[in-house]
């Protein structure tokens, strides 16, 4: 066995001397279920007279009664496999496939297994339980070893399988609901428990071939979540969790209990902008194109984005405006931004978008939805964009009574993913979260948002002026007149005149702070002087808290790389993106401008005025329908008395 790195290669002699055994439990095994319950489906043809027909046995011995009486049933997953495309008496390719693919799977999870038991000193304890040897003091060891190589072959089988038949998977969905059937008395009963109920899910929910897919993939999501949880609390699995395995037949690596993700991007069909289609918006077209451009800096081999270690990069952001300034075109500007550069590179773009309709009315679905989402968009195989359109209508506020269950648990999911005790920031996706009402989203959430983009839309007559010519097309004969078309929207000039503007704030409330403070201190050009700035916009609203001087800090790292990778960089990977890490890091860290307190302060500004903007409108959102409430009060109570009367 060769290592590569911190990987441990799972030679391929040591997977295919497994094939027998596992060709033996897909061709057919006997299995009793101890925890689940059978489906309802349709009886196999009897294979001899009377089999299949009697009653089951019920014992009348007291103390027996209770336990359970079925019958071994027999798993032909094969047969259930190709049966289930319809009455084609040929095996289809899906069909081959899917077989191949489950074949394969249990091979490299009983290769893992058998791993695993030679590290873990569970082969000796196993030599010497055959022989007849094993010690008394040896037993309880014996039993958690066992039940851990249980646990990790049933997770690589999952984990194999949703991995090398993702490639497959169409737009059908099956729901297989929760896998219950998870044993861990040894490998083999683990792995035949997970069998059995796969079949069992085939038989019931499979009509065609699209659906067999789905199925298999989605029982294989199931089995790695349940498998995963009761590892939690699991003894013995050190020699599993603290490995890696590396399949190159297949580019697979097995990482303790953490899925492996297909490295495949999704096609896109969207209506992509060109940056000059983009008219206004200043700062925010210029992020995104900045961000577009440092997701292309990702390093796959390492792992790991120049940016993320340097400083600067957006991982979170938060898109406000209101309706019609441009959110969706911002969308379409930045993610055919990322999906060219890719196609220039080579990688593989995963874009994706959470909507209204991932609330689900079944409990925890939508949060199993949201789960998924951020998975998809963090594999670290892809460069990925994430969006949350309407995040005000998805993710509820905390103890808002109107708020249901499902946007509840995807506000939970979304905390805990965007800035909770496990998140990594590889530097290889980005999440945007766009609201036409931000003040409605949950304060917890909003804050998580590392970056601010203001999306106003056009603002001057220029602006005006550049979106009507550019709405109306050439298909006229209207003169343009006296205006240099699109010189408004050249963005290096645009964005110095748009930061300019924070140099003071634009809330009013802000606004008085700022001036009250300065009064005191005079200028801020000292960190001091800042921090007593920050104290005092805290004392004026609460909600300012530590995470807000993170989120500023990070900007302005973001504008100490506020620079543009050059073009020719994007177009021609060999100049940067097919270079090693250190090399990039290297490139990109002699790009760097010195920080200023000019940044720092208009950084400031720009983050509390949203703040200010955000708790303002929810303030008098929260006031107006109070006054509302008293308002009907009011009402109801006269009428009740002139009734009375």
């Amino acid at each position: 066995m060769s290592v590569t790195g911190d990987l441990m290669e799972l030679r391929e002699e040591d997977i295919r001397k497994h094939y027998e055994a596992a060709v033996g439990m897909l061709d057919g095994f006997d299995h009793t279920p101890r925890i689940a319950k059978g489906r309802e489906v349709a009886a196999a043809p009897e294979r001899s007279s009377g089999i299949g027909t009697r009653r089951r046995f019920r014992s009348t011995t007291p103390g027996l009664v209770t336990r359970s009486t079925a019958r071994p049933e027999g798993v032909h997953l094969v047969e259930r496999i190709e049966g289930a495309g319809g009455d084609d008496p040929l095996v289809s390719p899906t069909q081959a496939n899917v077989n191949h693919g489950l074949r394969r799977s249990l091979a490299i999870a009983l290769a893992v297994g058998e791993n695993f038991a030679e590290a873990s000193g569970l082969a000796a304890l196993k030599r010497d339980n055959l022989a007849g040897a094993l010690g008394a003091d040896k037993k309880a060891a014996f039993s958690e070893l066992l039940a851990a190589e249980a646990l990790a072959v049933a997770y690589v089988f999952a984990n194999a399988t949703s991995f090398s038949l993702a490639p497959m998977l169409g737009e059908t969905q099956v729901e297989v609901g929760e896998v219950e059937e998870v044993l861990t008395d040894n490998a083999q009963l683990a792995l035949h428990g997970a069998l059995w109920e796969l079949d069992q899910d085939i038989a019931a929910l499979v009509t065609d071939e699209d659906r067999l897919v789905a199925c298999v993939c989605a029982f294989a999501e199931q089995l790695m979540e349940k498998v995963a949880l009761r590892a939690q609390n699991a003894p013995q699995l050190a020699a599993f969790v603290g490995a890696s395995w590396k399949v190159e037949a297949d580019d697979l690596t097995i990482n303790g209990f953490t899925p492996a993700r297909a490295a495949k991007g999704s096609t896109l069909t969207m209506q992509f902008k060109k940056s000059n289609e983009v008219v206004g918006n200043h700062i925010a077209k210029y992020q995104a194109m900045k961000l577009a451009k440092m997701l292309m800096a990702y390093d796959f081999d390492r792992r790991l984005n120049p940016f993320a270690e340097l400083g600067g990069f957006i991982f979170t952001f938060m898109g406000d405006g209101a309706p019609g300034t441009g959110k969706t075109t911002l969308i379409q500007m930045m993610a055919g931004l990322v999906n060219e550069y890719c196609q220039v590179a080579g990688y593989p773009f995963r874009y994706q978008n959470f909507g209204i309709d991932n609330i689900d009315s079944y409990q925890g679905k939508s949060g199993q939805n949201a789960k998924a989402f951020v998975a998809n968009v963090l594999d670290p195989q892809v460069i990925g964009f994430g969006t949350i359109d309407d995040i005000d209508q998805i993710a509820g506020k905390r103890g808002d009574r109107q708020s249901s269950a499902g946007q509840q648990e995807v506000t939970a999911v979304f905390m805990e993913a965007f800035a909770g005790a496990n998140t990594v920031v590889r530097g290889n996706c980005t999440f945007g979260m766009f609201s036409n009402y931000p003040e409605n989203v949950d304060d917890a959430l909003r804050q998580r948002a590392g970056a601010r983009f203001l999306v106003d839309g056009p603002q001057t007559r220029e602006d005006y002026i550049d979106i009507l010519a550019l709405l109306m097309g050439k298909n006229h004969d209207i003169a343009l007149g006296a205006h240099e078309l699109f010189e408004a929207q050249m963005i290096q000039k645009a964005v110095a005149a748009s930061f300019e503007s924070h140099n003071k704030p634009h809330e009013a409330g802000l606004l008085n702070v700022f001036d009250r403070v300065h009064g005191q201190v005079g200028d801020l050009d000292t960190i001091a002087k800042m921090g007593t700035y920050l104290k005092a916009i805290q004392e004026t609203d609460p909600r300012f808290t530590g995470r807000a001087i993170k989120n500023i800090t990070d900007a302005v790292k973001v504008r100490a790389m506020d620079f543009e990778l050059p073009d020719e960089w994007m177009e021609q990977p060999e100049l940067f993106l097919t270079k090693d890490y250190d090399t990039k890091k290297d490139m990109i860290g002699e790009l760097r401008v010195p920080i200023t307190t000019m940044m720092v302060v208009q950084e400031i500004n720009r983050y509390a005025d949203s703040e200010f903007r955000y708790a303002d409108k929810s303030d008098e959102v929260a006031i107006e329908n109070m006054v509302r409430d008293m308002e009907r009060s009011e009402a109801a109570k006269r009428r009740y008395l002139e009734g009375k009367a």
